[in-house]
């Protein structure tokens, strides 16, 4: 399948306006409030292949009108596992259902030895991650009929020597892969109090005009770092 470049995409994509994560604690808040919340988004792996209680919250928020939007955890697009078959035909079956105007994933890997583990591992700033990624980008790209979207992420440690800033890397991976960008304006926020940059200067080096949807979210203080927690005011 050829996909369109991303410009082409980002012309047609709506204007959702202000969107709210479905949480299952809060799902029934959440549905009641169509008058306050203009789109949802969901985490993939949480209804993927899933029916019962899962497909029915799906499906109320479908009656409802709430536009949704995939934002996922499992893609993994920066391992050197194989892309997992299984998932991308599972993440397909969810689109057929709910029709997402754009999906996302993070710039991370989240497997090794196709073993899960559970959390969001950054990718070393290096040209050969550059390229590795976009390689994956792109098979992505052509597999669905769906803008993609990639986010920046938060992280304590790094694999080093680095070849790339952070921002580097991330504007390199954007314009090779012709992609659009999920902003995180908490992660950037975290990265450069607990790496000691920035942030407006990081702004400032990745092309802003990718951006399809941003994120805000709130974290928590320790003493000699900041922890993104999600957990707190924004």
């Amino acid at each position: 399948m050829a996909y369109p470049d991303f410009q082409t995409q980002h012309q047609s994509l709506p204007s959702l306006g202000v969107g709210l994560g479905l949480r299952r604690s809060i799902y029934e808040e959440t549905l009641a409030s169509r008058d306050q919340i203009d789109w949802l988004e969901i985490v993939p792996e949480n209804y993927m292949s899933r029916g019962g209680h899962s497909l029915a919250i799906l499906e109320e928020a479908i009656a409802k009108g709430f536009p949704l939007v995939s934002h996922g955890v499992n893609l993994s697009i920066g391992s050197v596992d194989p892309l997992d078959e299984t998932y991308l035909n599972d993440l397909q079956g969810l689109f057929d259902l709910i029709q997402p105007p754009w999906f996302s994933d993070h710039l991370c890997f989240t497997s090794v030895d196709n073993v899960y583990v559970n959390d969001l591992i950054p990718l070393p700033f290096t040209w050969e991650a550059v390229h590795h990624v976009v390689r994956r980008i792109r098979e992505v790209q052509r597999r669905f009929d769906v803008p993609f979207l990639i986010e920046n992420i938060s992280y304590y440690n790094s694999f080093g020597p680095h070849e790339l800033t952070e921002a580097q890397f991330l504007a390199e991976v954007l314009e090779r892969a012709d992609c659009g960008l999920m902003l995180d304006v908490n992660n950037i926020y975290v990265n450069s109090k607990n790496h000691g940059y920035d942030p407006i200067d990081f702004l400032n080096q990745i092309p802003l005009e990718r951006t399809v949807q941003l994120h805000i979210a709130g974290h928590l203080r320790r003493k000699s770092m900041i922890i993104d927690t999600h957990g707190a005011p924004v």
